[in-house]
């Protein structure tokens, strides 16, 4: 069916269009305009404003620690208080309802790789991808070891991808989990694996070789050490440097924005690493803003959710040891009227207004760790908006203000801009050239917003949704759901890591390692997945 959009504002930075016109498509893709056939349907969109779907790389949507939240805070979820953990239905509506396309799941162990295909295959109107997580398996280490380490990293890199149906490749404090097991209580960038004598430095070294060996788009996407302590921020700083140049992709930059300036020796550092990463051309960043309300942590970095146990708000956590990382839920409410929140709160904003280039800064809340994706709209309105932003900082401990350089700061994001960081960024740092944008050939994932004076209520509900061309939701009712696909990365290997690997698993662990590959037919089948090429 050969379907119109016409008279809104198309804004799609890939290709500099940014005007009033028309977006046609037909059979789930974007068309040129055509010549002597009307419109089988027609959206009138005057006044308002068209982009393509939207794109969350950074989302906690399924898993085994998701499964464990809602396992841990039933009571919660039934009067509606914490809406961290929805179910899969309620996960696609409320991304749909939003204007969003596809969702980035970026921490399944390969291990669990299948039950986490089972959750997204069950969640509507979006597609999905998840990032397999590796960098504290055993496996890992005794392959830094060899020989021929470098090619057989690479190689096993590959392996997980193809096992999971990952799209990229996720490392989580590397070290950190081995150092935990060694009953350590802290791990730093330098600090030595304990049994192993290489340091989570040289795990990120290795792995990023082995994302650029294996011709996967994604760059290594980290989550660093020393997450939430006063003067993180060097480790931030170190990891940048650590690079040497190299692609890299550092995930809930936030929570390493921290300093030890004024009387309480918190204070946000966020300047200093946008600095970092104006200069730094290689680095790409999501923000992991905080929003006030309870929600839940959720994360594999298990020795930093194993000390962070005693802040749980209900006290209430689980840590679960696994092959590799593991897992830590520990429920956390962010109060407007705590100190450290509030400079929490203001130093994503920071980050955000302060890194120049909206094609290397992403938009995320690390959901649900910093605050549920359904805070979104709340947090594109701050972005867009300066008054707004004074007026909440009014409602938050000036001491924990002026620790921030947050009031000073006018920028106020543009709509090409907030196009640019969760559409047209997004598709090309996951490598996909048919979204995130709305040149014929792309596909029909369109998003259309009414402005009006309550911008958070425009993003909450978008006034036209259409997923592959049909459409979805208008103005937050969602249609009869229906099913997008799982993209994945498919690079080669040599097939003798499945012989190290078979030989490992059974000797380890007495069982195979394919048995915990996905099985497509288990779960959709082939035509469930997409596959999304690599690099040359």
């Amino acid at each position: 069916m050969l379907t119109r959009i016409t008279g809104g504002r198309v804004i799609d930075p890939a290709h500099g269009r940014d005007g009033v016109g028309d977006v046609w498509f037909e059979d789930g893709r974007i068309v040129p305009p055509p010549t002597g056939r009307a419109a089988d349907a027609s959206y009138d969109a005057q006044g308002a404003i068209v982009l393509a779907g939207g794109i969350d790389i950074h989302s906690h949507i399924a898993g085994s620690n998701l499964n464990t939240a809602r396992l841990l805070l039933p009571d919660l979820r039934r009067d509606g208080s914490f809406d961290g953990a929805p179910a899969s239905f309620e996960i696609g509506r409320l991304y749909a309802q939003m204007g969003f396309s596809l969702v980035v799941e970026p921490a399944i162990s390969p291990t669990v790789a299948m039950q986490a295909q089972l959750e997204l295959a069950a969640i509507p109107f979006i597609d999905r991808a998840i990032l397999a997580v590796v960098g504290n398996e055993d496996f890992l280490f005794h392959l830094m070891r060899a020989d021929d380490g470098a090619n057989a990293i690479a190689d096993y890199v590959a392996r997980a991808l193809a096992g999971s149906r990952a799209l990229g490749v996720k490392c989580i404090n590397p070290g950190a989990a081995a150092a935990l097991k060694a009953n350590a209580r802290a791990f730093g960038l330098d600090d030595v694996v304990p049994r192993w004598g290489f340091s989570s430095r040289a795990i990120i070294h290795a792995l990023q070789q082995a994302v650029a060996t294996t011709g996967v788009v994604h760059p290594l996407h980290l989550h660093c050490s020393n997450l939430g302590l006063p003067g993180n921020v060097e480790t931030a700083l170190a990891t940048i440097e650590a690079a040497e140049g190299r692609p890299l992709h550092l995930a809930h930059l936030q929570f390493y924005a921290y300093g030890t300036e004024g009387p309480r020796k918190f204070s946000s550092a966020a300047p200093r690493l946008a600095e970092a990463v104006n200069r730094e051309k290689n680095i790409t960043v999501d923000v992991g803003q905080v929003m006030f309300g309870q929600t839940v942590t959720v994360s594999c970095d298990v020795l930093r959710q194993f000390n962070g146990r005693h802040s749980a708000h209900p006290r209430t956590w689980s840590i679960a040891e696994d092959i590799g990382n593991g897992g830590g839920v520990v429920p956390f409410r962010y109060r407007r009227t705590s100190f450290a929140n509030a400079v929490q709160f203001a130093a994503g904003l920071e980050l955000f207004l302060l890194i120049d280039d909206p094609t290397r800064v992403f938009f995320t809340t690390d959901h649900p760790n910093g605050a549920p994706f359904t805070t979104y709209p709340d947090l594109f309105a701050l972005l867009m908006d300066r008054e707004l932003r004074a007026q909440w900082l009014a409602t938050l401990p000036q001491e924990a203000v002026a620790m921030t350089t947050l009031p000073a700061i006018a920028r106020e994001y543009t709509w090409p801009e907030i196009a640019m960081m969760t559409r047209t960024a997004p598709a090309r740092l996951l490598g996909l050239v048919d979204r995130g944008h709305l040149a014929p050939g792309a596909r029909a994932d369109i998003a259309v917003y009414r402005p009006q004076a309550d911008r958070a209520a425009m993003f909450r509900h978008a006034a036209l949704v259409f997923k592959d061309g049909v459409l979805v939701a208008r103005d937050g009712e969602v249609t009869t759901p229906r099913f997008g696909r799982v993209l994945h990365s498919s690079p080669g290997f040599d097939r003798a890591i499945d012989t190290r690997l078979a030989g490992f698993f059974e000797d380890t662990y007495g069982v195979p390692h394919r048995a915990f590959d996905v099985a497509a037919e288990l779960v959709g089948g082939t035509e469930h997945f997409e596959v999304v090429p690599c690099r040359s």
